[in-house]
């Protein structure tokens, strides 16, 4: 009898959707699944911050454990939760073709739409109120509409949502590929073109423990490698400039006529100042890419900027 792949999750309908793609994909290679469901500390504590509870890792620590003690075989991830060290005994085993990178901005339903869109194209100095756990999204807002109040809103996808509605906020950002995989991105939204994402937003990351090559080879088939490529080298990026998620750090790689090009950022916690690098290669020679342009950075201010970020995140 064919061995059972068992596919670890989160209990998050986005999770269980990330799950069940994997486990549709690995059925139709002619291998039999099954899902098991783990909390994570980031889904029972819906009210810290998560730049206050070291937010590295908050989502897939307890899919990591259950894979080493082996009570799954896989884990799947959102790859931006990922911390971009893997635990010891864990390897990737494939990363899904890319969904949308962009954050949106979903505005209150109980907000004028019409004259939102206006003072968000015409009046930078509004104060609007806008609520995200990112520290990333919060910092970028911040560098465009300097006046705004940023709120902190956990929570999955529906919780934020049901939240949203329920606020005095203006709006709320979301990743739209979170929202657009199980079909609540509302019309009533906005991408926001000019905010840089999270290294590797949009991307399924599919993890094995490090000795199971069945596991391994079974996912193989699933690896999308112009995604690969490009996580790679924004998570290079990250690693490079030793951020986390809690950290305002955000790249944009991208494949186009045979060459990988990466934007990427970092800005102060509130948003007053911004580096910004661009760089393409060729891709036969992009292994380097991303920590080529981490090291740019640094060279021109990053270093100090890094220092003063990790100094306010002590004081929180």
């Amino acid at each position: 009898m064919p061995e059972i792949l068992r596919i670890g999750t989160r209990e998050s309908q986005l999770a269980v959707w990330q799950a069940t793609q994997v486990s549709d994909q690995l059925k139709a290679a002619g291998h039999q699944t099954e899902l098991v469901y783990i909390k994570s500390e980031g889904d029972i504590n819906l009210t810290t911050p998560l730049y206050e509870m070291g937010v590295q890792g908050i989502f897939t620590r307890s899919l990591d454990l259950a894979l080493l003690n082996n009570k799954i075989d896989i884990a799947v991830h959102s790859m931006k939760d990922v911390p971009v060290v893997l635990p010891q005994g864990i390897r990737q085993a494939a990363v899904l073709k890319r969904a949308s990178y962009k954050d949106l901005l979903v505005i209150n339903p109980g907000v004028d739409h019409a004259i939102l869109m206006n003072q968000l194209s015409t009046d930078k100095q509004h104060p609007f109120v806008v609520a995200t756990s990112s520290i990333r999204r919060k910092a970028q807002w911040l560098n465009r509409y300097p006046q705004s109040r940023m709120d902190n809103l956990r929570g999955n996808v529906n919780t934020r949502m049901k939240k949203l509605a329920e606020s005095d906020w203006n709006g709320a950002i979301f990743a739209a590929a979170g929202l657009e995989r199980i079909g609540l991105r509302p019309e009533n939204s906005l991408e926001l073109d000019w905010m840089l994402p999270a290294p590797a937003q949009g991307a399924i990351l599919v993890v094995c423990r490090m000795e199971d090559a069945n596991a391994f080879k079974a996912c193989e088939a699933m690896n999308d490698e112009n995604t690969a490529t490009c996580v790679k080298a924004e998570r290079d990026f990250l690693k490079t400039l030793m951020g986390g998620c809690s950290t305002p750090i955000s790249a944009l790689a991208d494949i186009h006529d045979g060459r990988l090009k990466i934007s990427g950022s970092i800005l102060s916690i509130d948003g007053k100042q911004k580096l910004e690098v661009e760089k393409d290669a060729p891709l036969e020679k992009v292994y380097s890419l991303g920590v080529d342009a981490a090291l740019e950075i640094l060279d021109n201010g990053g270093e100090e900027l890094m220092k003063a970020i990790k100094k306010s995140e002590t004081q929180h």
